[in-house]
């Protein structure tokens, strides 16, 4: 019975193989590949391709039905068959990929740009050719920022001064040296180029965020690594090397570096023979570890070390013109030898509360020892230049106007220690954003200053200023023999600081037009404890607002306006006079900003270009007035002085050469200051013309060999005074700033440049070239040196050049 039962099962299986048939194939791509799971039916009927493309599905005879082939990723393929009998039929189709034409959507993302903030991208810093090859080098080819010191980091903006800058890394604000007299002091800036991920700068109209400054913000991010790698730098200037990596399955990153920098090859090149051996090293490093997805621990660290000792021996220095040439010869003796240790530590704590609320807290100590110890005598030749060419002694000095000597002397020692504590937050929701913080800052100085000078002309001692005159040999003078300077003060000082900021952020529109504002205050409340003497509390208030608009036309425009009331409370610096003398009472500097500009985004050549013009004006009150020799600024420590500024910056940014970004830049600046209401004179930094050009090309036929220039031209300003000079009575400027520096480099390996076999297979990145800085060996002088003729009573001021042509050489790699 069992098989008479299987047999009845089998007849309609066997009477339906009798109506049917087999198709079957193979189911490939255009690239001849196998296609897996691809749908294969007809009516109800169907199955799917295996690993190998292949199918198999049985159809019925004599009659007409149609298979379709389909997959989510191809066009699928319809077929029309007829069995007329029950031999095996094949069908291999081919697929073809899905492909729809689509426009191109450019999506860009503005919110830099409504905020007035300049993004640099950190490739260019790189490649940037300059003495002081960084951050603040590329910052230098921008409008509206000046310096004419090629050996400084330092910068003025829009007519600000160099301690006008706020400098942030991470969000924790950085400073300056207090007693760097010369750029060639400086040494290493404390940005890690290496380190760096993102740069952002705004020139003013900044947000209330950013800390109490009157011209600009520098806002630095370091990056957290995501491979391990390490970078060596090294050129006939110094070298650095970076080390980075993630630890611990990925929740701990670092990344470490270390940098030493040699300024003898720029020293050298000048008219000052000296014997030169400075040493300037740098170890930073900045950790990250992730304890979960909402809690984040970071320590930003900084060990600093410039060790500079200065030997001057002579030099010799013609000047004057082709028909009166005059020439100062100078034998120097002594030595200056100056220490700068600085250590910062920085431990922060980052805190996702939800998806929409984010808390930060900071807390970090900055400590500089600074020494600045000098005896340097030097006895000067002023005399005419024999210009007759028959004569035997044609080029030799053949009389002698002044002959004298000058003694410098210091013993300068300042200790300074600044601790805060701070948190930050932000709190979003869609469009529209708060952020808030509060913070506190104590800052204690030690401050010990000797410093004297003496001057001697043929033998007679020259008064200090505003003292009664010396009238020899004619009168006889028996008052006592006093120095021409003379400073010797202690000052401990202390100062605490509560500031705290709220703003309110907003993206929105106005019919089709996207708008962006910003609205948001600062407070800041200081006092201050010196040498016994203790200052009554002061309070400021800083309201700042921002509006931008992008209006939906077929140009691609931006338009920007900003504003508010902006306060410098004093510091340490700020409260010390020419001489030493400490005025806990001085007030804040006030500034009130209005900013207006545009960007406007189009394609010259079928090339993305970018032009930026911004409009300022700048009305200050209770200035503190200053003179600067080099980089060493000295304050009044008063504010009877007001001030204004106005000007117009404007940048062409694009690529002038396929793939390469490259701007050119233009400044105009008039800045001028009423003291004690005396009248109105240009200010130290009222530098009327800039203009740069950041340019960058390769060679077409052998695209890895590129060529890098930075060209400055920056007209002069009012400096170079005899020290301790009225200002109303020196308004005279200094020679024009031009400087060309130029670079030429060959990319061995990038990240689209790699090797297999061979040596250069151990690198991930290896660039070698040369640089050739000021190529135009163009004399810039940014001091007078003063000598002083006895007889007619006259003052030279000599120029003290700068660097000249120098020729070097660096290589990169990474591993």
């Amino acid at each position: 019975m069992k098989k008479i039962f299987f047999f009845l099962l089998l007849i309609p299986s066997f009477l339906m193989a009798q109506k049917t048939t087999i198709l079957k194939g193979t189911v490939k791509n255009s690239e001849n590949e196998p296609v897996v799971e691809v749908s294969v039916k007809y009516r109800t009927t169907g199955t799917a391709t295996d690993i190998n493309g292949n199918y198999s599905i049985r159809i019925p005879l004599d009659e007409e039905i149609t298979i379709v082939f389909s997959h989510i990723s191809y066009k699928s393929v319809t077929k029309k068959i007829t069995a007329t009998n029950r031999n095996i039929i094949r069908f291999s189709p081919t697929l073809s990929l899905k492909t729809e034409k689509l426009e191109e959507v450019v999506v860009k993302d503005n919110k830099k740009e409504a905020q007035g903030l300049t993004k640099i991208d950190i490739s260019q810093v790189k490649n940037t050719v300059g003495p002081n090859a960084g951050v603040e080098n590329v910052l230098m080819t921008l409008p509206g920022v000046n310096n004419n010191n090629e050996l400084s980091t330092q910068y003025n903006v829009r007519g600000g001064n160099f301690d006008e800058n706020l400098v942030y890394v991470n969000g924790i604000e950085v400073y300056r040296p207090f007693l760097i007299r010369s750029g060639q002091q400086e040494g290493l800036s404390f940005i890690n180029t290496n380190m760096v991920q993102n740069i952002n700068f705004s020139a003013g109209g900044f947000q209330a965020k950013y800390g109490d400054k009157l011209s600009s913000v520098l806002d630095i991010t370091y990056r957290k690594p995501t491979e391990t790698a390490t970078t060596v730098d090294a050129s006939l200037l110094g070298a650095s090397v970076t080390f980075e990596g993630q630890f611990l399955d990925k929740k701990l990153s670092t990344i470490t570096g270390i940098r030493y920098r040699d300024n003898s090859l720029f020293v050298n090149s000048k008219q000052i023979e000296t014997n030169f051996r400075p040493k300037f090293t740098d170890v930073q490093t900045y950790l990250s570890y992730d304890f979960s997805e909402k809690f984040q621990l970071n320590f930003l660290g900084n060990f600093s070390l410039n060790d500079y000792n200065y030997q001057p021996l002579s030099r010799r220095t013609r000047f004057g013109t082709v028909a009166d040439p005059l020439e100062l010869i100078v034998f120097y003796s002594g030595q200056e030898r100056d220490k700068y240790l600085t250590m910062f530590g920085a431990l922060s704590a980052d805190y996702k509360v939800n998806e929409n609320f984010t808390l930060t807290a900071t807390t970090s100590r900055y400590n500089t020892q600074e020494e600045e110890h000098f005896d340097i005598a030097a006895q000067y030749n002023l005399g005419e230049v024999d210009t007759n060419i028959g004569s035997q002694n044609f080029g030799e000095v053949q009389f002698s106007q002044g002959i004298g000597s000058q003694l410098n002397h210091a013993r300068n020692d300042l200790d300074a220690l600044i601790t805060n504590a701070q948190i930050r937050g932000n709190i979003k929701k869609g469009d529209t954003q708060w952020d808030f913080g509060v913070k506190y800052q104590n800052e204690d100085i030690k401050d010990r200053i000797r410093e004297w000078e003496v001057i001697d002309s043929l033998g007679f001692s020259i008064r200090p200023p505003f003292h009664s005159s010396n009238n020899q040999p004619y009168e006889p003078f028996e008052g006592e023999i006093t120095p021409f300077q003379n400073i010797r003060k202690d000052n401990n000082v202390s100062i605490n600081r509560m500031s705290g900021f709220v703003q309110y952020n907003q993206r929105s529109f106005i019919n089709d037009h996207e708008i962006w504002y910003n609205l948001g205050v600062r407070v800041h409340n200081w006092s201050v404890a010196g040498n016994g003497v203790s200052s009554k509390s002061q309070t400021v208030f800083s309201p700042r607002a921002q509006f931008a608009i992008k209006p939906n036309w077929e140009k691609d425009m931006l338009f920007r306006v900003s504003g508010g009331f902006y306060y410098q409370p004093p510091s340490y610096r700020e409260l010390r006079d020419f001489n030493g003398n400490l005025n806990v009472d001085v007030k804040a500097q006030k500034s009130i900003h209005f900013v207006s500009g545009m960007d406007y985004s189009f394609n010259m050549w079928e090339r993305p270009f970018k032009l930026t013009t911004e409009l300022y004006y700048k009305d200050l009150s209770d200035v503190n007035a200053y003179s600067i020799d080099n980089v060493r600024i000295r304050y009044r420590a008063d504010n009877v002085t007001n001030a204004y500024a106005y000007g117009l910056d404007v940048r062409l940014n694009g690529e002038f050469v396929p793939g390469s970004e490259s701007w050119v830049s233009l400044g105009y600046l008039k800045t001028e200051e009423n003291i004690n209401n005396r009248g109105s004179i240009a200010r130290p930094s009222d530098q009327r013309i800039k203009f740069g050009i950041l340019f960058q090309d390769y060679v077409p036929n052998l695209p890895d060999l590129k060529a890098y220039l930075n060209l400055v031209y920056n007209t002069g300003v009012p400096g170079g005074s005899p020290a301790y000079s009225d200002p109303y009575n020196f308004q005279e400027r200094l020679r024009d700033y031009k400087r060309a520096d130029i670079g030429v480099s060959y990319i061995f390996v990038d990240s689209n440049k790699q090797f297999s076999t061979g040596w250069l297979s151990k690198f991930k990145e290896l660039t070698a070239g040369l640089e050739l800085f000021n190529m135009f060996d163009i004399q810039n002088a940014i001091t007078n040196t003063w000598v002083r003729d006895v007889y007619s009573k006259t003052q030279f001021g000599i120029p003290n050049f700068m660097t000249g042509r120098v020729l070097n050489f660096k290589v990169s790699m990474k591993f």
